[in-house]
């Protein structure tokens, strides 16, 4: 089952957009680390891949104490958005 991509939501609803428009505040958690990772995996767009993200690890909190092999045990997570993640961290 495919899921739907993030290009073929309303323009109103991508995370990126709604950032922009109405600023960081108007976005869920998993809508901003979706900005972050930007792009998804087969079959996962970026706001679901954040959302397992939070999960996975309790939330932004234990997200933000994880660190490389902690990230790269994440299925969809290769050294790109591992370095993303990193680098927001480290800010």
């Amino acid at each position: 089952m495919k899921n739907n991509s993030i290009k073929d939501w309303p323009k109103s609803e991508r995370p990126r957009e709604l950032l922009l428009d109405k600023g960081p505040a108007k976005v869920s958690n998993a809508g901003l680390l979706a900005v972050i990772l930007g792009c998804g995996t087969a079959g996962k767009d970026a706001v679901a891949l954040a959302r397992e993200l939070l999960k996975t690890f309790g939330g932004l909190r234990a997200l933000f104490s994880a660190g490389y092999s902690d990230l790269k045990r994440i299925k969809g997570l290769g050294d790109a958005k591992i370095s993303r993640i990193l680098s927001c961290i480290e800010l």
